[in-house]
């Protein structure tokens, strides 16, 4: 038994992944008529917003880019013409001039407000995904049939039948692996046997750090409330008690989203006093302690035009440099090679904006960008004097207020100490004010410039990743090392309207911060979590409620997806190993994949046909997996990195259908 003429295949996870899956096979079907194609699509939740971006969740979660950037439908003129299906910012305008009649009230209202450059709800994206999915049922071509299984895959095995003839051909019990073809597993009982199965699975569960588990027990035993890791929209705030002092470690992106659902989402209210926000309580605010290892949340997004700032050009950084690596067959270091070029990068982007937006900053600024390129120039140097060449040139021209110190906008409290949390809150406020002051400026502000230069070179480090990978050891070191945690600081943050509002919220006594560096324990004496800072004076910060304000791991051998665990188990999938510079095996977050399209390396290094990895859990071999596909911007770069997931998709569905 093999490959019926009608091909069967099945699509786990139903998010905008999945989507783009079951979107390409459409694509790639009606490109190649005559062809019978049934897709299984399988997931708890409903298909098209999948787990994250269900409708119905609050409004007040906010996605971190602008209506512009995302899409799930490809724009490439190379790939099978989309049956259906538009960028989420041209959606929104049709919406805007026709509604659907399908729209909530509360869907209508945020439409009707919404801008290109605004940010929307996740649960407007959610709404999007899902009438795209409903476009696309509604275009299937001749041939095509899907159905939609709304419970959970926690198994995928090849297909094996009674008597086997060999040793390699046996599976179970004397049972015959049928060559090409699967059994997939569902939640509660029964299967279906397919040709294909797609691995798209998300944002999974995952265990808990010894650390987490460690204060999960505590809390267990004393009564706590403990909140671990987890999607935003899952959690039950209303169980954290008004007027109370909670806990909140992490302030990062979703730091916003506790924050949000805390204050708002009780019932205050953000008002405009003479061009300052001031914030309004309800009464029903919990006492929020934010603590990071920072000990300031991410710096909030400037604003532009579009997703990069049009001023800054990349010099150094670009896809010349990575094909003269490519043709010289060097797989470049990140520490040594391609940091460099972003360095260089960014220094150039944040003088050239200085002397731009401030004049007389530099009394010939003409003399001075001319020899900041010749110190810029990467032959110019040897890499051991290049930064020397440019703190010579700094030394002449620029004073000491005005120099960037790169490292330092990504900790801006570090070297520093505090008496006491009130100067500690008084020094964040601080930082936030300045932060959005600096975001208002937009191209006119050199640091935001800086991070501008930093966010164009993550899409080409995206592509210098997935297409000629980077070693190893400087993955482990530098790139996961530093780099990720440093530019996600600078470059990932909130909508500057985020920074407002919390610096309104701690103005007002509801937010406090418990400063860099954070320790986190359990009082059992006292029956309280704590946490201090080695930075600050006083005691230390204490609860009953603590919430992590993180994500769930990405982390494949931590993950805690029954499907997940039973394919490592049984060896049809596996963790990557990578080698540090010491020669030391590391194990990364994502599956081992053979490209392309990308298929799991097995435990015993066999790349089986039919089975497919798209989305996070390529995390190994792609860098920043998590973040949408990018709609093309009129005017703006067009980085290959923007579109690669879509990319991966169409290759997915031309090698199940055989185009």
């Amino acid at each position: 038994m093999g490959k019926s003429q009608s091909i069967r295949t099945a699509i786990i996870g139903a998010g905008p992944r999945g989507t783009s899956v079951l979107e390409r096979l459409l694509a790639n079907a009606a490109a190649r008529p005559g062809s019978g194609l049934h897709i299984d699509v399988i997931d708890p939740y409903p298909a098209g917003p999948g787990h994250v971006w269900q409708p119905d969740q609050s409004r007040l979660y906010l996605m971190n880019t602008q209506s512009f950037y995302p899409t799930v439908i490809p724009e490439d003129p190379g790939l099978a013409k989309p049956l259906a299906g538009t960028t989420f910012d041209r959606w929104r305008a049709r919406q805007q001039t026709g509604p659907l009649p399908s729209l909530t009230p509360d869907e209508r209202s945020e439409l009707a407000a919404l801008g290109s450059r605004d940010f929307p709800s996740r649960a407007l994206y959610g709404r999007y995904l899902r009438c795209t999915l409903e476009e696309l049922m509604a275009k299937l071509p001749d041939g095509v049939t899907v159905s939609f299984h709304e419970t959970e895959a926690v198994w995928v095995r090849p297909t094996v039948t009674g008597g086997g003839t060999s040793a390699e051909e046996a599976g179970p019990g004397g049972a015959t692996a049928v060559a090409g073809t699967f059994d997939v597993g569902l939640a509660g009982g029964g299967s279906l046997t397919v040709d294909s199965v797609v691995l798209a699975l998300g944002h999974l569960s995952s265990r808990l750090n010894p650390e987490q588990r460690e204060l999960q027990s505590s809390a267990k035993q004393l009564g706590l409330k403990y909140f671990p890791p987890a999607v935003p929209a899952d959690v039950d705030w209303s169980a954290i008690p008004a007027a109370e002092p909670v806990l909140v470690r992490g302030m990062g992106l979703n730091f916003f989203d506790v924050m949000g659902q805390l204050t708002e989402g009780r019932g205050g209210k953000f008002i405009d006093a003479g061009g300052r926000l001031e914030y309004q309580p309800s009464g029903q605010e919990p006492l929020i302690s934010a603590a990071s290892r920072r000990g300031t949340p991410y710096r909030a997004k400037a604003a532009l035009g579009g997703y990069y700032p049009s001023s800054v050009t990349l010099r150094y950084l670009t896809d010349a440099a990575l094909a003269r690596f490519a043709a010289t067959g060097i797989t470049p270091g990140f520490d040594h090679d391609l940091w460099p070029l972003l360095h260089r990068d960014t220094l150039w982007a944040y003088y050239s904006t200085l002397v731009r937006s401030q004049k007389g900053v530099v009394p010939d600024p003409a003399v001075f960008l001319a020899a900041l390129d010749e110190a810029l120039r990467p032959h110019a140097h040897s890499a051991a004097s290049w930064e020397a060449a440019v703190e010579s040139v700094l030394a002449v021209h620029i004073g000491p207020r005005h120099r960037l110190d790169l490292l330092g906008l990504a900790s801006p409290l570090a070297g520093r100490s505090f008496a006491s949390r009130a100067e500690l809150d008084a020094a964040v406020v601080d930082y936030l004010v300045d932060d959005a002051r600096r975001s208002a400026l937009g191209e006119q502000d050199p640091v935001k410039m800086a991070i501008g230069a930093l966010h164009h070179g993550r899409a080409v480090l995206k592509t210098a990743v997935a297409d000629g990978g980077i070693t190893d050891a400087s993955w482990v070191a530098g790139l996961r090392g530093w780099f990720e945690s440093f530019v996600e600081g600078l470059a990932s943050g909130p909508p500057a309207l985020r920074s407002e509002q919390l610096s309104a919220l701690a103005r007002a006594g509801v937010v406090s911060f418990v400063g860099p560096d954070p320790r986190f324990g359990v009082d059992r004496r006292t029956g309280r979590f704590t946490a201090v800072s080695p930075w600050v004076g006083g005691p230390p910060v204490t609860a009953t409620t603590m919430v992590e304000a993180l994500a769930p791991a990405n982390r494949v051998s931590a993950n805690d997806s029954p499907l997940l665990e039973q394919l490592l188990a049984d060896g049809m999938v596996r963790p990557r190993l990578m080698m540090t510079a010491e020669g030391a095996p590391v194990q990364s977050t994502g599956l081992d994949v053979a490209p392309h399209p990308y298929r799991p390396v097995a435990s015993n290094g066999a790349v089986p046909d039919g089975l497919y990895v798209l989305g996070l859990q390529l995390s190994a071999s792609q860098w920043g997996t998590a973040i949408a596909a990018e709609a093309i911007q009129p005017g703006g770069p067009t980085y290959p990195s923007g579109q690669r997931t879509l990319r991966d998709a169409d290759e997915i569905a031309r090698a199940i259908v055989g185009n």
